[in-house]
């Protein structure tokens, strides 16, 4: 992962590039930011070039406005794996600090596009804006790409009459909507975290044991409520790894069917939100530790308090089945999992 931290640190590295530069805060990395990056790859591969994916972490809003900050569709580790599964050759994730907020449209034309990317072309999306105070527009980025000699292009957002954007995922997420959410992302939406050790219920007393994920705070949780999706072992990251390496762990070592619980446990009164995945016709998965990921494919029901714990099961397992239907069309899965 390569890393600006401020002017100083951007104007004492060696340039880049030359390459095609897409720039954008890619939080999810959503339909919308893959046309982008296809965009780019067409210039590039014209030109012989290399995409460079350039993006900002923190998200700047929180920087900004930190009462107004999002949760976030994508860790910066996940957003860099997506950047290079669509094709970007490099990910350049700037730190979005109260300076670079202060630099000037043409400033950060000048010292991260012309100078330490020698950007060839500069490719994004046609509401972007940047500088200080968003002053710059498409219109300000192409007279700076005629003085600094780069192309601009600016493709049109996806989406009809709404276009994708990753606040249109927040809210379909937050209304429980996966399949929305799913169908702007161009895959199901994910949570990364290692598995925890819970109140152990779900094997103890349910009949469900239950993976608990803990997940970093301020990243998109679908609403409360059951959802089939799936259960992933991902490779562990190597002490001593180059950071770069965080961005080659997209493909899960072993993928299971999964029932799915987000809430706070109402039947137990229950105060913490947790996310819950059980793999489906498994009861002898260890995986406390493990980095895991959890995707949601599909909503099944809200968040209920049930009758008694005798109700709370006989839903569970109709959750269970339904998961199964969605996920399997009705078969159990094999004994070992899917391979990534």
């Amino acid at each position: 992962m390569r890393g600006w931290h401020g002017q100083e640190a951007a104007d004492g590295e060696p340039s880049r590039g030359p390459a095609v530069v897409a720039v954008g805060v890619f939080d999810g990395v959503h339909r919308g930011h893959q046309a982008v990056l296809r965009r780019a790859g067409e210039h590039a591969r014209r030109l012989g070039l290399p995409v460079a994916a350039v993006t900002f972490d923190p998200h700047p809003l929180a920087v900004l406005r930190p009462e107004e900050t999002p949760d976030l569709l994508t860790s910066v580790a996940r957003r860099g794996e997506l950047l290079r599964a669509h094709g970007a050759a490099e990910v350049d994730v700037l730190a979005f600090t109260p300076e670079l907020a202060r630099t000037s449209a043409e400033d950060f034309a000048s010292a991260v596009l012309a100078d330490r990317w020698r950007a060839a072309a500069v490719v994004v999306g046609a509401d972007f804006r940047f500088g200080h105070r968003a002053a710059g527009d498409v219109g300000l980025l192409r007279t700076l790409g005629d003085k600094y000699h780069f192309a601009v292009d600016a493709v049109p957002l996806v989406g009809d009459p709404e276009p994708v954007t990753s606040t249109r995922i927040r809210a379909a997420l937050a209304r429980g909507d996966v399949a929305a959410a799913a169908a702007d992302l161009g895959r199901d939406h994910r949570l990364e975290g290692v598995i925890v050790h819970g109140a152990a219920r779900g094997r103890e007393l349910l009949g469900f044991p239950t993976a608990n994920l803990s997940h970093t705070p301020g990243r998109a949780v679908p609403a409360d409520g059951v959802y089939a999706g799936w259960l992933s072992l991902l490779p562990e990251e190597e002490p001593g790894a180059e950071p770069q390496a965080r961005f080659d762990r997209s493909q899960p070592r072993m993928r299971w069917p999964a029932a799915v619980s987000v809430g706070s446990n109402p039947q137990f009164d229950g105060t913490v939100r947790t996310v819950e995945a059980y793999a489906l016709d498994r009861d002898d998965l260890e995986l406390y530790g493990r980095a895991m990921a959890v995707e949601f494919t599909a909503r099944i029901r809200g968040q209920q308090r049930f009758d008694s714990v005798d109700a709370l099961i006989a839903a569970m397992r109709r959750d269970v089945d339904r998961a199964r239907e969605i996920l399997t069309g009705g078969r159990p899965d094999g004994p070992g999992g899917q391979q990534g």
